[in-house]
């Protein structure tokens, strides 16, 4: 894309030489930025106008430019008067341009894994883009579409939300053709107070959803069946029970796979992942890949070897023959007992250790919300706990009342070394290790030492 082009999509006048600048790649990191790249500086924490001399080192070959902000620099710029903005304005040109299929993921759990074998399953038959990692933000999205190679046919983007309003206007930005919503959980209640209205928040990816577009939801979920009632749009439900219109049975997992059954596909589908609950993210996928006539064997194959977007759920190798189950990236109530209990049945010689961090952003309810993972915890299944936090004080309490017979080992988010130290000394490659926290509890750090 020219220049010239940015311009006329900004309404930006075209100034002389514009048609001149080719533009490769758009950045807002001016570290990671690419020459021939425009360099978008967005103002949050950091002013990224600050940056635009490291721009301009990397190789940025023009930039936009806030138009509060004084000293234009030397190479070619577009005044604006929100960076921002004008990256999300850009991005809706874009893809308008290359007009793809655009189906957008959301939901408390599974958004990222979703998105992964939604992109999988297509992939078979269209050129896809998807989200990088979890680029799901009012930055992220556009930065997605941003990225689309000319002939992409169709784009998996994920988008994720933590106040009322937000998915309104990435789904306003996208107009998906599809929008799957993965199930509602409690992630972000701090903001929201209750369920019901993490499902009106939820609900917002249908704001921009196309009149012809369709909506695909878990089915077992009654807040979302309730709010689903007077849409215009198609809806397609998944889920475990029979009267969704794809549902799974038969569901066995192990250590590294889980199997299941779904009707209309002959044979058992297999993913490589641990876990009964990544059998939904699996049926949304599935739901996406059938609506656009992909053939079942190709859903299948597509499946089983999908690749997991980093620290969900994976296992990772550690020092001496170690396996760790990492699951660093977020944590809530209900994704921290679905792991759990698929971390118990795990086969292993030694013992399993699970590592829990404070879950965050859960309000008033987080002393009871942290306590409430001890009914996933049983000393015969787990021999031994090491928590991390504050929050984490609460579960510590529950398991020593309820008479738990591994060990609990506690420790403030302030010593997270001696965390660390402790583990590395107790730990032996005959054991297993899982790892779960909210981001903000950097459990990250104990993942590498491990591994070391």
């Amino acid at each position: 894309m020219q220049l010239s082009e940015v311009a006329q999509a900004l309404d930006f006048p075209i100034a002389e030489g514009f048609d001149q600048v080719e533009i490769t790649s758009v950045s807002f990191d001016s570290r990671s930025l690419e020459p021939g790249a425009l360099f978008i500086p967005l103002v949050g924490e950091n002013d990224g106008h600050s940056y635009i001399q490291s721009a301009i080192d990397h190789g940025a070959v023009a930039t936009l430019w806030q138009a509060d902000h004084a000293d234009l620099p030397t190479l070619p710029a577009i005044v604006v008067e929100d960076s921002l903005q004008a990256l999300q304005k850009l991005a809706k040109y874009y893809l308008m341009k290359i007009n793809p299929k655009v189906v957008a993921v959301t939901g408390s759990n599974g958004k990222t894994t979703t998105k992964d074998m939604t992109a999988a399953i297509l992939a078979t038959t269209f050129n896809v883009q998807k989200t990088f990692a979890n680029f799901n933000n009012e930055i992220g999205v556009p930065m997605t579409l941003l990225a689309m190679e000319p002939n992409t046919e169709v784009v998996v983007v994920e988008m994720g939300m933590d106040h009322p309003g937000e998915l309104d206007a990435l789904s306003k930005l996208v107009e998906p053709d599809v929008a799957v919503i993965t199930m509602i959980g409690e992630a972000h209640i701090e903001f929201f107070k209750e369920r019901g209205k993490i499902a009106d928040a939820k609900m917002e990816i249908t704001h921009g959803l196309k009149e012809d577009g369709v909506l695909i939801y878990n089915g077992d979920e009654p807040l979302l069946r309730e709010r689903t009632q007077n849409l215009i749009q198609e809806t397609r439900t998944f889920g475990l029970a029979e009267n969704d219109e794809l549902y799974a049975q038969d569901i066995v997992s192990d250590a590294q796979t889980t199997n299941f059954r779904v009707a209309n596909f002959d044979q058992v589908l297999t993913i490589p992942m641990l876990g009964a609950y990544n059998v939904n993210n699996a049926l949304a996928a599935i739901s996406v890949g059938l609506l656009y006539q992909i053939e079942s064997s190709q859903i299948m194959a597509a499946l089983k070897n999908f690749q997991v977007t980093e620290n969900r759920t994976q296992w990772v190798s550690g020092q001496d023959g170690l396996r760790i189950l990492s699951d660093v990236y977020n944590s809530n109530p209900t994704a921290a007992k679905e792991v759990l209990a698929a971390f118990s049945q795990v086969p292993t010689d030694g013992r399993r250790i699970a590592v829990l961090g404070d879950m965050l952003e859960l309000g008033d309810d987080a002393p009871e919300m942290h306590a409430s993972l001890a009914e996933k915890i049983v000393g015969d299944k787990l021999a031994v706990v090491y928590l991390y936090g504050s929050l984490m004080a609460n579960l510590a309490q529950k398991l020593r009342d309820q008479g738990y017979t591994g060990q609990i080992h506690h420790y403030p988010k302030e010593e997270q070394t001696k965390l660390i130290a402790d583990l590395q000394q107790d730990v032996t490659g005959k054991d297993i290790v899982m790892l779960k926290a909210s981001h903000g509890m950097h459990l990250e750090n104990v993942l590498t030492a491990l591994k070391a």
